[in-house]
């Protein structure tokens, strides 16, 4: 995989696929740590004279033809303007992806410009299964630039038209961001340093039984929470009341749980829930062993017998990787175990990944410093898939030969 100095982009226009993929409130960021993470390789592309033109998805948005996705939204437009702030120049917004829009804002380009084009994902074609449709979305795409960079390390794990297709029909490379996020997956996989201890939570354990299976012949020990900690815990035959649960999964929990068992690897589960009477930021709750939780409330952190248990798991730590909170940490009142798994994490000297996604959220949104943790993934889902063993498309786009 070659990186930036392997490509000669002064006086070029440079497609950069970039993951600006942040969360709005309304037109209001309210968390810009994919934009900061974009900077240097933008930053570099500027001060070697290349013209950048970067494209990127925000959100998921409806409709069959890209009139319906642009009209219900949503645009970069409060990126680009975020975008703008971070660099100190003007980072113009094209109206379209790849039309007329796109084709003069990329032809107005100097060197050392920054402009963005509307969102990738109003392209129908970005995300079609079907190669000829990607094909003919990315060939417009590359026609727009002399080279491409790839640095949405969070989108290398689809096989979409702007991250697959286009690095076959352009002299390629990858940006600073993935070739950081990819050595610290490879530190992760390869001879990390022990004990290795992973703590997964987030809503459901179909999104990580995979990464369990593949972790077994890695990690130490694994520390299960959030919502997926209920199905692990119903899979013992414990009462989870209203909790989130995979019912269906509950065998390929016990599977997993066994597999755990014999390989030597320590599976922590929560010992204390903090059970409410409903999905609520006010809902009146109490704390409850695991052994006698009420079949009439629901789960929403993990107690303070859990946090001491888990802060003592992660004490001996020399590896770290965190990925899902372990509580709707959105809500003040349920937010402690999210705040003590990371603040146990930040307290330890050895290397400690923050998988991305609402992992990485929850640390701004709770204060934490960024620079208590050896890494910040950018990409949650990417991360996973790569932990899993999968290969992602993006990565393997980036190993072929130029185009």
């Amino acid at each position: 995989m070659k990186g930036l100095d392997s490509l000669d982009v002064t006086g070029r226009v440079v497609l950069l696929r970039a993951d600006l993929n942040v969360p709005l409130d309304g037109t209001t960021i309210t968390d810009d740590g994919r934009i900061r993470a974009s900077v240097p390789t933008i930053s570099k592309l500027r001060e070697r004279g290349g013209r950048v033109l970067v494209t990127a998805h925000l959100g998921r948005p409806k409709g069959d033809t890209y009139a319906e996705r642009a009209a219900g939204g949503p645009s970069l437009g409060p990126v680009a303007a975020r975008l703008s702030r971070l660099l100190g120049c003007p980072v113009p917004l094209a109206s379209d992806v790849s039309g007329d829009s796109a084709r003069s804002t990329a032809a107005g380009l100097a060197d050392g410009d920054v402009a963005l084009l509307e969102n990738i994902r109003f392209e129908p074609a970005e995300t079609s299964k079907d190669d000829a449709t990607r094909a003919e979305l990315a060939a417009r795409l590359a026609a727009l630039a002399e080279v491409y960079v790839a640095d949405g390390f969070g989108a290398l794990h689809r096989k979409h038209a702007s991250v697959y297709d286009v690095p076959a029909l352009l002299p390629h490379a990858a940006g600073e961001l993935v070739q950081a996020e990819v050595a610290v997956l490879e530190k992760l996989t390869s001879n990390p340093a022990r004990p290795y201890v992973v703590v997964l939570g987030g809503a459901k354990p179909s999104d990580k039984l995979g990464v369990i299976e593949n972790l077994l012949g890695k990690a130490d020990r694994i520390l299960i929470g959030g919502g997926m900690s209920y199905t692990f815990l119903a899979a013992q035959g414990l009462e989870v009341g209203n909790s989130l649960l995979e019912a269906s999964r509950i065998d390929d929990v016990r599977r997993v749980m066994a597999a755990a068992k014999a390989r030597g690897v320590e599976l922590v589960l929560p010992v204390d829930l903090v059970g409410a009477t409903g999905f609520a930021a006010d809902a009146d709750h109490a704390v409850y062993p695991v052994t006698a939780f009420p079949a009439d409330r629901e789960g929403m952190d993990m107690g303070p017998a859990t946090r001491l248990l888990y802060a003592e798991k992660l004490a001996d730590a020399a590896t770290v990787f965190w990925n899902g909170p372990v509580g709707v940490f959105e809500f003040p009142a349920f937010a402690a175990g999210t705040r003590a798994v990371a603040e146990a994490i930040s307290k330890l000297p050895g290397f400690t990944v923050v998988g991305g996604g609402d992992s990485a959220a929850a640390i701004r949104r709770l204060g934490l410093p960024e620079d208590a943790f050896s890494h910040i993934s950018t990409g949650g889902g990417a991360s996973l898939e790569y932990l899993e063993g999968h290969t992602l498309p993006g990565l393997a786009a980036l190993a072929n030969g130029e185009g």
